[in-house]
């Protein structure tokens, strides 16, 4: 598929998807959202390890194109707000790791894809922000996945104030993994990536897809979840592999079986 608002470039086992609407601070349209979403889904479907989302021009992204928007009326406005949750939602459902490499700004929607994101490396130059509270929309969505990152109290503070928290106050609050350099961001970003992507990939597709269905649970039925994923697992040639192979003291050959 040929793209107009987005760059998606392979290397190796790693696909980048770069936001590239630098003209509009990389707001998501549904032009954009849609791109985004088949290009999470299309790499979801390929041999392909982790996945980078990162934005071109300074801000990562300023959430929801208000362009896009104002005069919509309901049922045009609850298509787009769909179609951004399934954006979302793909980016934890697709096998691979998903790491987002934030250099600048994320708000609103944008902030909503960091959250989103299985992990994230920030710049010390990122900022991020929900700013709703300071005006007349309240950013509704993009606190289900804030909350889940942060916590009740800091997400209610985050949206309720609309206060932009620098790198620092993200990665305390658990918003994000790293806060690096701007110079180091690409290199970090991919160091953390491989190490998160390395042993066997049906391993880390199960593990990830094991994580999202238990980590909203009450203990007990998260408990009951993960034994049964877990037992199942064991049962796949990568896990006797690996147990063979560290009984035996040598590398495991993965087949991802």
């Amino acid at each position: 598929m040929s793209y107009q608002h987005i760059l998606v470039a392979r290397d190796g086992a790693d696909t980048t998807i770069t936001m590239n609407r630098p003209e509009r601070r990389n707001a998501l349209s549904v032009a954009h959202m849609e791109e985004l979403l088949h290009a999470f889904q299309a790499v979801g479907e390929s041999d392909a390890r982790g996945v980078v989302l990162a934005g071109n021009g300074p801000v990562f992204s300023a959430g929801h194109d208000f362009a896009d928007m104002a005069g919509s009326n309901l049922p045009q406005m609850r298509r787009l707000l769909w179609l951004c949750t399934e954006l979302m939602a793909t980016m934890q459902h697709i096998p691979q790791v998903v790491v987002a490499r934030v250099h600048g700004l994320a708000t609103a929607a944008g902030c909503q894809l960091v959250a989103s994101a299985d992990l994230a490396v920030a710049a010390d130059t990122a900022a991020f922000a929900t700013p709703g509270g300071k005006g007349g929309w309240f950013c509704h969505t993009p606190v289900v996945a804030l909350s889940r990152s942060v916590g009740r109290k800091r997400a209610l503070e985050m949206a309720l104030t609309g206060d932009t928290i620098d790198a620092a106050t993200a990665l305390d609050w658990g918003l994000i993994n790293r806060v690096v350099g701007i110079a180091d961001l690409e290199s970090e970003t991919l160091a953390l990536l491989h190490r998160a992507t390395r042993g066997s990939a049906l391993s880390k597709s199960l593990g990830k897809q094991g994580f999202y269905a238990q980590v909203d649970l009450d203990q007990p039925k998260a408990y009951a979840y993960a034994v049964e994923v877990m037992a199942g697992a064991s049962q796949t040639e990568d896990a006797q592999e690996g147990m063979r192979s560290f009984l035996e003291k040598r590398p495991p050959v993965w087949l991802n079986r």
